[in-house]
C-alpha cells in the first residue's frame, strides 16, 4: 500500500469518526486508521459499559452529519432533570430543562451506538477510506508531507495527520508534544444496574469524600452507574458478588431509586487529568482525548472532543474554500487558539469541583454546601450553568450551533 491523502485521521473512535464525517463529501481525500475492528453487532438486551452524556451542542453536530436518526433508532435516553447532592452536608442543587425552556438537558447514549452511527455515515462518503485493522509504528516528516508507517511494513503519506487516538496518543508522542497533568488516584467503576424505582429520566449524582457516584438513565429503564472511588475500593467492588455489590451500591446512593435489584458486567478505569502543551505541530493536530482528558464528574470530556473536531474541520474547510494551504501552522494555530483556552477553562472547573467536593476540612464543607444552596435558589446563575453545560453558549463551531 502506497497512497497519498490530504488528511489522515489516526483513530476511528467517536471523535475520530465524527471528524471524518465532517470532512465527508469535501474535496479532501481522507484516510481513517483504526487498530481494532469496531463493534457493530451486540445482543439486543445488552448495554455498553461506557456511555456518554451527550450535550445539545453534540446532538446538533450529529444531526448536521446525518447520524442522529440512526442513533435514535439504536437507542438514546433523554434526561430532563439532574439532582446533585453532597454526602457530607445538606447542600443540593436541582437542574430542570423547563427552567430554560428546553425540551431536555441532554441524552445518555452508549459509546458503541455513537461510534457505529458515525462509522455507518462515514462509509457513505467516497472521499474517505477506512484502513482497519492497522497499527502505526512511526510518523516521519518528509519533504512536503508526512509519512505514516504501519506494522505491516506498508506506508501512506499525507499533508496533515490528526491524532484522535486517545490519551496515550501515538501521534502526540511521535510529534514530541508533551503533556501536563496528574493521576487522581481514583478509578471509575461502571456497570448497568436495575433499581426498584424508575430513574424518571433524571441524572443523579452524589458527591462523597472518595469521589462522586452517578446514576445515568438508560433507555430500557436501567441506569448506567459511574462510581469514582479509590483504587482499593474499586478493586474490592469488582471482587464482590452481584448481591453484595448491589447492596453496597444502594447504600452508597442512599437508595434514592430504591433497592438495586441487578447489576450487569462491571469494569473499572483509572482517572487522570491530562492536557497537551500544544494541540498542533508541523503537519499534526490533536483532537479529543489525545489533546485533553478530564474527570468524568460532569460528563463533559467527549463533548469537548466533538467541539474540537467541529472547530478543526471548520478551519480546514475554510482554508480549502479560500484556496489556502490547509496544513500550514498559521491555519492550524487558528484551531489551537479556538479550542485550547475553552478546554483549559472547563478542565480547571472540573478539577476544582473534584477537589472541592473531595475535601473533608470543615470550612470547605461549609463553603461547598452553602455554594450549592445559593446556586440552587439563584435562577440566573443556575440557568447559566445549565446552558454552558449544554453547549448553548460560548464560541461554538457552526456545526454545534442551534441558531
Amino acid at each position: 500500500m502506497s497512497r497519498h491523502y490530504d488528511i489522515v485521521i489516526v483513530g476511528a473512535g467517536m471523535v475520530g469518526a465524527a471528524l471524518a464525517c465532517m470532512l465527508g463529501g469535501s474535496r479532501f481525500q481522507v484516510a481513517v486508521i483504526e487498530a481494532r475492528r469496531p463493534k457493530t453487532r451486540w445482543p439486543r438486551d445488552s448495554v455498553d459499559l461506557r456511555v456518554s452524556a451527550v450535550s445539545a451542542a453534540s446532538q446538533h453536530i450529529f444531526m448536521a452529519l446525518g447520524a442522529w436518526d440512526r442513533m435514535v433508532e439504536m437507542g438514546v435516553s433523554p434526561y430532563h432533570e439532574m439532582h446533585v447532592w453532597d454526602a457530607a452536608g445538606s447542600g443540593v442543587i436541582h437542574f430542570d430543562c423547563a427552567a430554560i425552556a428546553e425540551p431536555r438537558l441532554g441524552h445518555i447514549i452508549e459509546n458503541r451506538v455513537i461510534q457505529r452511527a458515525l462509522l455507518e455515515r462515514m462509509d457513505a462518503f467516497d472521499n474517505i477510506d477506512l484502513i482497519c485493522p492497522a497499527s502505526i509504528t512511526t510518523i516521519e516528516d518528509e519533504v512536503g508531507q508526512a509519512c505514516v508507517h504501519f506494522e505491516s511494513g506498508d506506508a501512506i503519506t499525507a499533508a496533515l495527520v490528526v491524532g484522535a487516538d486517545g490519551g496515550n496518543s501515538r501521534v502526540r508522542q511521535q510529534a514530541g508534544i508533551a503533556t501536563q497533568g496528574w493521576s487522581y488516584e481514583q478509578k471509575a467503576v461502571v456497570a448497568a444496574v436495575a433499581t426498584r424505582k424508575s430513574h424518571e429520566q433524571t441524572a443523579w449524582q452524589r458527591f462523597m469524600p472518595d469521589g462522586p457516584l452517578a446514576f445515568l438513565p438508560l433507555r430500557d429503564g436501567r441506569s448506567s452507574i459511574v462510581w469514582s472511588t479509590t483504587p482499593q475500593q474499586a478493586d474490592e467492588l469488582l471482587a464482590l458478588d452481584e448481591t453484595a455489590f448491589c447492596q453496597a451500591l444502594g447504600e452508597a446512593f442512599e437508595c434514592k431509586l430504591g433497592e438495586v435489584l441487578q447489576a450487569g458486567e462491571r469494569a473499572a478505569f483509572p482517572l487522570r487529568l491530562q492536557h497537551s502543551t500544544r494541540y498542533i505541530a508541523p503537519r499534526r493536530a490533536l483532537v479529543g482525548d489525545a489533546a485533553h482528558m478530564i474527570h468524568p464528574l460532569a460528563g463533559q470530556g467527549v463533548n469537548l472532543g466533538f467541539l474540537d473536531a467541529a472547530a478543526l474541520s471548520e478551519v480546514l474547510l475554510d482554508a480549502l474554500a479560500r484556496g489556502r494551504p490547509f496544513h500550514t501552522q498559521g491555519v492550524l494555530r487558528r484551531y489551537e487558539r479556538w479550542r485550547k483556552g475553552d478546554n483549559l477553562l472547563t478542565m480547571s472547573a472540573m478539577d476544582g469541583f473534584k477537589r472541592l467536593f473531595g475535601a473533608t476540612a470543615f470550612p470547605l464543607r461549609v463553603l461547598r454546601n452553602t455554594g450549592l444552596k445559593l446556586a440552587n435558589i439563584d435562577g440566573p446563575v443556575k440557568n447559566s450553568l445549565i446552558r454552558q453545560a449544554m453547549g448553548l453558549k460560548g464560541d461554538l463551531p457552526k456545526l454545534a450551533r442551534w441558531t
